[in-house]
């Protein structure tokens, strides 16, 4: 039934191609669901917001969206997924609506019969608020709105909360720029590199949340994020940028004895006027290398070179060890001060790509900060704190249902548990409204007093049309 030769060599050598099937990305309760509703109720209504967070953040930058719409809705689904859905169902011990799903091939060909509205990708909004809303179309499918809850909540919090993650990183190197630099607007975009393509948890993790990433900044070596925001959100175009670099394997291959032969071997092949290259110097002794093999015996060539060196330490504590290398760089290259005062090291950086989070970022900026040392000299590479150490929870993420049709009348519906008040969801049909002010809430859609305010919710969606597509430059725009 599912299409699949049992003779055929695939089979045979125990691989089963799997194919996408948006009928089966869901919880598997869900497919008991259509049953549960008042036999009157014909239409669905829900919201997906951040309820919360863990950390200090007020706003979520929301991005995403476009992603998943593009790569699952827009393809539709055929009578095979149907009876694929069907017979995993029927095994997995739960009922299933094939004359429903049916229903939704003929008159839909096969497309999800939903209105999605979406706050605009890159705009920051306050916690606790709709950034999503979904309608279901056909009142004879109602419950497909529900049915995606799943995927389309997955498509929103994971990149959402990794491109607010990248942003409140921002927030923090911009503060330090403006107080220590000439040119903070002109240095942001590169201070913090994605790391994260081998610390998460798939391929997809990569693409989803190194585009995420790049709303923020423009530095990264995941290259499925990379090529993700390039082909959902830049019309092919490069969003991001890398250089040269090494690897531990690359400087240990020389052996220790003939470290400085490794490095000497950067310089030959990447470095030349207005280049940039990066060497990670802690295989043996990071201090070593900076003092007596790149500040002494190669001084000249990288100063001949016209190329940036920059220097990577990668293992002790991050604020103790770049304060220690900046200061060594400059004893031995020399610095100047810049406009506002602060010391900028000539002709050589320090990026930081070991225990880098938000707060180790803050700890190694301020004390550059009180040593006089400008936010020019070091930038950072940020791994498994950027895209993995964050999950649904991090802001409390959740869809919640706020209204049900019943006969021909919209009925207000919520959640209020007696045992934990912040998960009490909001109810009615809603929009996302912002005063003449700038302030944002959330509030009904018939509110009478606020009939002149815009909602800020836009349909990205409806029945297998994107109806609003956003560029990566109004994403970064709106950031």
């Amino acid at each position: 039934s599912l299409g699949i030769d049992p003779k055929s060599k695939l089979w045979q050598e125990g691989g089963r191609p799997m194919k996408n099937n948006i009928i089966l990305m869901t919880d598997s309760y869900k497919a008991s669901h259509w049953k549960q509703y008042p036999k009157n109720a014909n239409g669905y209504f829900g919201y997906i917001e951040a309820r919360g967070t863990d950390s200090d953040a007020k706003a979520t930058v929301f991005f995403g969206l476009q992603m998943f719409i593009k790569k699952y809705l827009m393809k539709p689904f055929d009578y095979q997924d149907i009876v694929e859905a069907e017979d995993f169902f029927k095994a997995h011990g739960e009922p299933f609506n094939k004359e429903g799903w049916e229903y939704i091939l003929d008159t839909y060909k096969g497309y999800i019969p939903v209105t999605i509205k979406a706050v605009p990708e890159g705009t920051v909004v306050p916690l606790k608020n709709a950034l999503v809303t979904v309608e279901c179309t056909d009142p004879k499918c109602f419950w497909v709105g529900s049915y995606i809850e799943t995927c389309l909540l997955r498509a929103v919090w994971y990149p959402t909360t990794v491109a607010t993650n990248s942003y409140e990183c921002k927030k923090v190197i911009m503060d330090y720029l403006e107080k220590t630099s000439e040119d903070p607007a002109g240095a942001v975009m590169f201070k913090l590199h994605d790391f994260g393509g081998r610390g998460v948890s798939s391929g997809e993790s990569a693409e989803i949340g190194g585009a995420a990433h790049l709303v923020n900044f423009m530095g990264s070596d995941t290259v499925e994020g990379v090529r993700a925001m390039n082909y959902y959100y830049n019309g092919f175009k490069m969003s991001a940028f890398s250089i040269p670099a090494a690897e531990h394997s690359t400087i240990t291959a020389w052996g220790k004895e003939n470290e400085v032969d490794a490095y000497r071997n950067m310089l030959t092949q990447y470095a030349k006027p207005g280049a940039l290259l990066a060497c990670v110097s802690d295989s043996y002794d990071i201090f070593n290398a900076v003092e007596n093999l790149w500040g002494t015996q190669l001084k000249d060539e990288v100063i001949k070179s016209g190329a940036i060196l920059v220097v990577r330490p990668d293992s002790g504590d991050p604020v103790t060890v770049v304060k220690k290398c900046i200061e060594l760089l400059g004893d031995k290259f020399g610095y100047t001060l810049n406009k506002k005062g602060y010391k900028v090291l000539n002709y050589v950086r320090v990026i930081q790509g070991d225990g880098i989070n938000r707060n180790t970022i803050q700890n190694i900026l301020g004390t550059l900060y009180i040593n006089g040392w400008s936010a020019d000299n070091v930038a950072f590479g940020m791994g498994g704190a950027l895209l993995q150490q964050l999950n649904r929870d991090t802001f409390q993420f959740a869809m919640k249902c706020s209204a049900i049709r019943i006969g021909d009348e919209w009925v207000d519906v919520s959640k209020n548990p007696v045992t934990d008040a912040g998960k009490k969801s909001k109810a009615g049909r809603l929009m996302l409204y912002k005063d003449t002010l700038g302030n944002i809430f959330t509030d009904l859609e018939d509110k009478v007093w606020m009939a002149n305010k815009q909602d800020m919710l836009e349909t990205v969606y409806k029945n297998g049309d994107i109806v609003r597509e956003y560029t990566l430059d109004e994403v970064r725009k709106n950031a």
